[in-house]
């Protein structure tokens, strides 16, 4: 690596794979373009999201994140995991805190070797997730796809886990064609800054399968805050126990709304795919 390098490790939580870039030394530029091209599969070096490391003054780390269109979100469960790891390593502390625009996480090394990520307390006023006009049951908010006397899919719970959700309750979450109306769900003008769309089967009081769209970036492997979203709404129309198994199409995650203190404990695996210098078209952005 070279002084003007910019390094990265590739890193993944079920398959939800990021490129890490660590800005705490020394600032790094950024922007939609940058982030575009390293996200790239083919000329880049390909993720769904682009992590970067910053100082906090309130943690022991900031992670901001962009998704692979170059917008930057607030908040990523999977991308938190890899981020916990790498601190729990470097710091030697069994728990660590996690600066997010969506929030402040408390992570900690589980007993399997997975992680686990305090996710705070979701929200599900309104004004909070934000919907564009007001609801008083967020449970099930008036959306549909499809004939209105015969929708394919309709009346998501909606919900704020550092990040907008909406999530549809179906039978059979391969039944739809999610690529299709994902982003027609997710730019729906009822979401004022988008959302993420997913859709949960729930297999029984402590298993959900869910699949999930995105926002940003489309149809994804894993998406923490989507299972953390599908739990807890689950929970509050009843058709879960507050500990239950989250099935992605990467992998299980283990997601636990505590009633004593409302938390979200999401706990999962994270994995270390390799490490490297930016190619040429993104080292520049190095400041």
């Amino acid at each position: 690596m070279t002084d003007n390098a910019t390094h990265f490790r590739k890193m993944n939580g079920l398959g939800n794979d990021f490129v890490v870039l660590d800005a705490r030394a020394r600032a790094i530029a950024m922007d939609e373009n940058m982030v575009r091209q390293i996200a790239d599969r083919d000329a880049g070096v390909g993720c769904d999201q682009l992590i970067m490391m910053v100082p906090s003054s309130r943690a022991d780390v900031k992670m901001r994140i962009w998704n692979s269109s170059g917008a930057e979100v607030e908040s990523c469960g999977n991308a938190a995991r890899c981020i916990a790891d790498l601190m729990i390593k470097e710091l030697g502390k069994e728990t660590v805190t996690i600066d997010t625009d969506g929030g402040l996480l408390i992570s900690y090394a589980a007993d399997n070797g997975d992680i686990t990520v305090d996710m705070g307390m979701p929200k599900f006023g309104w004004q909070d997730i934000p919907l564009a006009e007001e609801f008083y049951d967020t449970r099930g908010i008036e959306l549909q796809i499809g004939p209105i006397d015969n929708p394919v899919l309709h009346t998501p719970s909606a919900v704020n886990v550092g990040n907008p959700h909406a999530v549809f309750w179906v039978e059979d979450v391969e039944a739809h064609d999610l690529e299709r109306a994902g982003p027609l769900l997710e730019h729906h003008p009822i979401f004022p800054e988008g959302a993420n769309i997913s859709l949960a089967h729930v297999v029984s009081r402590d298993h959900i399968i869910l699949k999930v769209w995105e926002r940003g970036a489309g149809l994804t492997r894993a998406w923490g805050t989507g299972a953390c979203a599908a739990m807890v709404c689950a929970v509050r129309k009843d058709l879960v126990d507050r500990v239950a198994t989250v099935t992605l199409p990467g992998g299980d995650l283990t997601i636990e709304w505590r009633e004593s203190d409302k938390h979200i404990l999401m706990t999962g695996p994270v994995a270390y795919d390799f490490e490297g210098d930016l190619p040429v078209m993104a080292a520049g952005a190095a400041g």
